[in-house]
């Protein structure tokens, strides 16, 4: 059994590919695994992985699997979970990338901590700009209830740091069924993901080591393209809340999921200019719906205490609702 296996999507990533696959050479271990899931890129991505495989081969246990059709960061990384062989797993993307030795001393942390997983900080690349971002939760190198780390509702908690990457998860919380995504999501597929591992798993750290390279700003990446698969994110929490509804402590988890919910429809609101015309419209009444889907106690609390800016944008929304509704 490989000590870590580390799985890496692509899509369309020609131009960074090649960085990331340095990366992984300079971590590389005869006991670590590779797997490389091309997301059926339209670009030079196939090729580069076909080379990078054949030669990181001599340094690492390696697998390259590629897509027939296009899945989504979500399906893609599901592939490598069901190829995965590793004691420990780790999730990367395709255009970011490790510092030397990274993957070692994720491995010592959490063999030497001993729980179900960790969660390490990262640095955010934007051009030249790097920026280092710290996990919300305060208490490192110390083994913690992941339930106790969801609140409080008003504050960035551990939930709100959802980057799959910055961690390494022990292979029984595959067994379990806990490191699947949903299949599908093509945005915020993490959170559904990061609110189950917190209600589900038994133990985990965080711990302030620093080595994945976060790169923002990159122009195919869903953050930066306005088209409808950015919508995903009221599937994912729209999963997160009905989830949270059916938890043993569902009374005092669910006014955080409604609240992150709320706050992230707040955001896409204030930039619903980068939107197409015709997904800004279905970002309106999707948001509308899900508004009312929600539960209707939680909500008008989160509307009481959210700051008056966003809280306005979601009241307007609300009342859309119901106008429409007492019109109907």
């Amino acid at each position: 059994m490989p000590k870590l296996s580390v799985i890496v999507p692509f899509y369309n990533v020609q131009q960074y590919a090649p960085d990331m696959l340095r990366s992984l050479r300079v971590n590389a271990r005869r006991d670590f695994e590779f797997i490389l899931v091309d997301d059926k890129s339209k670009d030079e991505t196939p090729a580069i992985l076909e080379r990078a495989a054949e030669e990181l081969s001599d340094v690492a246990q390696v697998r390259y699997l590629r897509h027939e059709e296009n899945g989504g960061l979500a399906t893609a990384r599901n592939t490598g979970l069901d190829a995965a062989t590793g004691e420990y797993l780790t999730f990367l993307d395709g255009d970011d990338w490790l510092a030397p030795g990274y993957l070692s001393d994720l491995v010592a942390a959490i063999e030497q901590l001993g729980c179900d997983f960790i969660r390490t900080d990262h640095v955010q690349a934007t051009a030249r700009a790097r920026t280092v971002h710290r996990h919300p939760y305060g208490r490192r190198n110390e083994v913690l209830n992941p339930r106790d780390a969801i609140l409080p509702v008003d504050r960035s908690t551990s939930v709100d740091y959802a980057y799959a990457w910055a961690g390494a998860y022990h292979r029984r919380l595959l067994d379990k069924g806990l490191l699947h995504f949903t299949d599908g999501l093509r945005t915020a597929e993490d959170r559904p993901w990061i609110w189950k591992l917190h209600r589900e798993a038994e133990s985990f750290a965080v711990v302030g080591l620093l080595g994945v390279f976060y790169r923002r700003g990159v122009a195919s990446s869903l953050t930066q393209i306005g088209d409808v698969r950015q919508l995903d994110f009221i599937r994912a929490f729209d999963q997160v809340v009905e989830e949270t509804a059916t938890d043993r402590d569902a009374e005092l988890l669910l006014p955080k999921a409604v609240r992150t919910y709320c706050a992230i429809i707040a955001h896409h609101l204030s930039e619903i200019d980068k939107f197409e015309p015709e997904v800004a419209k279905q970002l309106r009444i999707r948001s509308a719906a899900a508004i009312k889907r929600m539960p209707q106690d939680q909500l008008v609390d989160v509307l009481d205490t959210m700051d008056l800016r966003r809280a306005s944008k979601l009241r307007r929304l609300r009342r859309r609702v119901s106008t429409a509704k007492a019109a109907a």
